[in-house]
């Protein structure tokens, strides 16, 4: 087959670019290893996805976030307040929803629930527009480049064709690899455990970065549980690989008792509410964005180590950007292939992701290091940081869309 835009990955990334793009008269493709049945109902991947404003608004012109809230009615969780707090101290540097004009910073949600909602809108418009088609069960094995198409060979053994090709497939992206662009990566040889629990002291809907000895803690707010009231919470806990692994064999009394010791019963008891999943931390950023007919969006363009909780938010900037780039052209009748295009969009989301790249990960290196005069760093910076009305508004500012 032969399409105008052909998408490697069917994650919330590229989802929501074949989405972005629909109804402007394009052939959209998608491949995806996955099956479609995976693909339409993902399982829990204790996840939970923080929204800046700007992002929450992205789902709701996308069609998403009504579709999520129809899912359950507790799913978007708002986050009013994000605290850090450093070593044993209770001090913690502060950004209130106050800076703002807002009632929240912005919103948690699961990112299965991103998954399911941005498959449900795609398949709406495949029945309202039949402009895309879904190659389900398949991946991209290998793939060659010329002046006119990019031609896509799947391990199925599969040929198509396309004016542009658009890797959404991971952080570690084969299809960015089988185009010939290599990448930065950083391995900061931790994992993190994440899961939901319950607790019986108020989160009063601010987000915890708990910067500890030996271990980083967050807590990220859920909304109570609509059954039986229990106070909720999505847990991150980041430790050396090693040290995860037994942690996700407890038995659930044994797992309860030692995530409450870890966060210092701050919130006293805590309860285990889901599954355990845990994720190697490594960050990415590709020598290039761009080639001849091909383009990265989501994580094969930007992968985030998650300590600033913006790897989502970055991947909608990424669509945003890209999308608005193609039907630019697209409408002045000029090749969504061309060079121009592609290169506006990478000079767009270069200036917006490498600065908040770079700066997230001299922070996680920073506060994740246990030399005394590192610690006593970071401690002082926060200090400073928490008196700095200007520093804190512009945090603010960024995360709640500058309202």
């Amino acid at each position: 087959m032969h399409f105008d835009i052909l998408i490697s990955g069917a994650g919330p990334a590229g989802l929501c670019l074949a989405q972005a793009l629909s109804g402007q008269g394009l052939a959209i493709g998608i491949v995806e290893q996955q099956p479609q049945a995976a693909i339409a109902a993902p399982a829990f991947d204790g996840r939970e996805i923080a929204l800046t404003q700007p992002s929450a608004d992205t789902l709701r012109r996308l069609g998403l976030w009504q579709r999520i809230n129809d899912y359950d009615a507790a799913a978007l969780s708002p986050l009013c307040d994000a605290k850090v707090t450093n070593g044993p101290s209770p001090f913690a540097l502060t950004i209130g929803h106050g800076l703002t004009a807002r009632s929240e910073l912005g919103w948690l949600v699961s990112n299965h629930l991103i998954r399911r909602a941005a498959w449900d809108a795609v398949q709406h418009s495949m029945a309202q527009h039949g402009d895309i088609t879904l190659i389900a069960g398949d991946g991209v094995a290998r793939v060659a480049v010329g002046a006119d198409a990019a031609q896509v060979t799947l391990a199925s053994g599969a040929t198509h064709s396309a004016r542009l090709l658009v890797a959404a497939d991971s952080r570690f992206s084969p299809t960015r690899r089988a185009v010939g662009i290599g990448a930065a990566m950083h391995d900061f040889g931790r994992s993190m455990l994440v899961c939901q629990m319950t607790h019986d002291v108020p989160h009063e809907h601010a987000a915890w970065e708990w910067f500890g000895h030996g271990q980083t803690l967050a807590l990220l707010p859920m909304n109570d549980d609509p059954v039986t009231g229990a106070h909720r919470a999505s847990v991150v806990l980041t430790l050396p690989h090693q040290q995860i692994e037994p942690l996700l064999a407890l038995d659930e009394a044994a797992f309860n008792s030692h995530i409450t010791r870890r966060f210092d019963a701050r919130l006293s008891a805590m309860r285990l509410a889901s599954t355990r999943h845990a994720y190697p931390l490594v960050g990415v950023y590709p020598h290039r964005m761009v080639s001849e007919r091909f383009a990265c969006v989501g994580d094969a363009a930007v992968g985030m180590h998650p300590v600033t909780a913006h790897g989502f938010n970055l991947g909608l900037l990424s669509v945003e950007a890209l999308s608005r780039e193609l039907r630019s052209a697209h409408a002045a009748g000029r090749d969504v292939g061309a060079p121009e295009p592609l290169a506006r969009y990478q000079r767009t989301h270069r200036l917006a992701t490498r600065p908040l790249y770079e700066a997230t990960r001299l922070v996680a290196t920073l506060y994740t290091a246990e030399a005394r005069p590192a610690r006593f760093l970071r401690d002082a910076a926060l200090r400073v940081a928490e008196r700095v009305t200007p520093f804190k508004r512009a945090i603010a500012a960024q995360l709640a869309g500058g309202r």
